[in-house]
């Protein structure tokens, strides 16, 4: 494995008022895995945007050889021609499409411009083999969960030869099994002689799969370690990437929990495409004033679903239920009466419905409470750049000005800015759907520090993740869904990943059975 397949060469990156890379180095061997870690805004996916040609030749400094070539991409397509093919943490597939569709969209089996569609379905068959899919080609991407559609991905991939695969964050939106059958497939790729380059912030999966990891922190390259001859520890990595010891992982909170203050009594919810799937069924459940209360469960478990339709029933249809909020039933069937009532929602997908990425920061922070800096249909501006400063600091939002553009912020100063917007609109209820998805170690310990003054305030917050450390780690009391419906209901001092995945499996053995 000593042959190197790319390196990297002083690569500099500059945007209005930010260096993100700053004579950055790689060097990728002929079939490893090369782990790429860093906090947000460390330059990783910015790095990856160099190399695959989303930045192109000219607009960037430095150098990159690959097979001992120096290349110039000008595009992604130039890249891809040589073998070396990303794949984004927002996966771009088009639901209503098939999987062959989505696998050949743009690199289409054709002759005399007539999609050859026997040879599409047949060589898609062969792909899904390889990544060990067993889906029908013609099925819609809408009708498979999110791991599946994660090997639709690298399916696509495989379609286009690639010897260089790029994955950022590919296992962020994924439940455990789904993640490591995706890791599994890593490494089979790598007997291949198939190079792999993984951004994440799953330092565990990192020291699992890698044989190489470079840590990056400022937009400069710290180290690469050697996981074959060095000494790797999850601390040892977390040290190089934000330059200290993090000796807790979650801030210590002392619960202050009082009167419950926000009720959910039977409520049901079908699928917005098909009639017949229920996918939330008769869920009830409770919050207190200064409590957090964690959704724990497995992609596709209705914790989204519920906590969507709740507010302002933004995703649904055949919603039936009631909401109490202090005791008193109250409406919450649009956004606009969720939020009057005092309920927030920061949804899991920051850069679709979080978020207005064109927009600058001090619109996004205040457009969920417009009318607090408005008079006579106007908005005061001088009060609006207030506002923004504020939670700018408040939250340590990293940005070169609140005029910024949210969409060259890194994933976790973005997710500060919708945390910011809800804030600002002064609900006493907060859902919380994946807040740290996505995001560095350092931010997300920040986060944790929000939702604890949150706590502290007398707010009432629903915490829903994957992560069950992380659920373990900041919630008071635990519920436990599965298949659209409330599994199991544990407090903080009783649980435990395995107890938690009891209640999940148990439920998985009676659908099996």
């Amino acid at each position: 494995m000593s042959d190197i397949i790319l390196e990297m060469r002083n690569i500099t990156k500059t945007f209005p008022g930010v260096k993100a890379l700053d004579n950055v180095n790689l060097s990728v061997r002929q079939g490893e895995i090369h782990a790429l870690v860093g906090e947000n805004g460390a330059g990783k996916s910015t790095l990856m945007k160099v190399l695959s040609g989303v930045y192109s030749y000219g607009d960037y400094t430095g150098e990159i050889f690959y097979q001992g070539q120096e290349c110039r991409f000008k595009d992604i397509s130039d890249s891809e021609r040589l073998g070396i093919v990303i794949i984004h943490q927002e996966l771009a597939l088009i639901p209503l499409l098939s999987i062959a569709e989505n696998i050949f969209l743009g690199n289409e089996r054709q002759q005399f411009g007539v999609i050859n569609w026997f040879e599409a379905i047949t060589r898609t068959r062969e792909l899904l083999k390889k990544v060990g899919l067993n889906e029908s080609p013609e099925t819609l991407i809408t009708n498979i969960g999110v791991g599946k559609q994660q090997l639709v991905e690298i399916a696509k991939a495989l379609s286009k030869e690639v010897q260089l695969l790029i994955l950022d964050e590919p296992t962020s939106s994924l439940n455990e099994s789904d993640s490591n059958a995706l890791l599994q497939l890593l490494l089979e790729f790598k007997e291949h002689g198939i190079s792999s380059i993984l951004i994440s912030h799953k330092l565990n999966e990192v020291s699992k799969v890698a044989d190489s990891i470079t840590i990056l922190r400022d937009g400069a390259t710290i180290e690469t370690l050697d996981c074959q001859k060095d000494t790797i520890t999850e601390d040892r990595i977390i040290r190089g990437m934000v330059g200290r010891d993090l000796t807790h992982r979650y801030p210590h909170r002392t619960a202050n929990i009082e009167e419950t203050i926000f009720e959910i009594k039977n409520w049901n919810v079908y699928h917005p495409l098909h009639d017949d799937r229920k996918v939330v069924d008769n869920v009830s459940m409770h919050v207190k004033k200064g409590e957090v209360v964690g959704i724990a469960g497995l992609m596709g478990s209705g914790r989204t679903e519920l906590a969507m339709s709740v507010f302002g029933r933004s995703y649904g249809k055949r919603i039936s239920g009631q909401v109490f909020k202090h005791g008193q039933e109250i409406d919450v069937s649009s956004i606009d009466k969720a939020i009057d009532n005092g309920i927030a929602y920061a949804t899991e997908d920051r850069k679709t419905y979080g978020l207005i990425l064109i927009d600058d920061i001090k619109n996004n922070v205040t457009l969920a409470n417009l009318n607090a800096i408005t008079k006579n249909a106007v908005i005061n501006e001088p009060q609006e750049l207030m506002v923004a400063g504020e939670y700018r600091d408040k939250l340590n939002i990293k940005c070169s000005s609140i005029l910024q553009k949210t969409v060259n912020l890194s994933g976790g100063n973005q997710q500060k800015v919708v945390l910011s917007k809800w804030l600002f609109a002064e609900p006493e209820i907060l859902l919380l759907d994946e807040p740290t998805r996505g995001i560095d170690v350092g931010a997300k310990y920040e986060i944790y520090t929000i939702i604890n003054q949150l706590a502290a305030e007398g707010k009432g917050v629903i915490l829903i993740s994957s992560e069950l450390p992380e659920i373990l780690g900041v919630c008071d009391r635990i519920y436990v869904m599965n298949e659209g419906k409330i599994m199991g209901e544990m407090p903080k001092a009783e649980a435990s990943q395995e107890k938690i995945m009891q209640v999940i499996m148990q439920q998985e053995e009676i659908v099996e059975s």
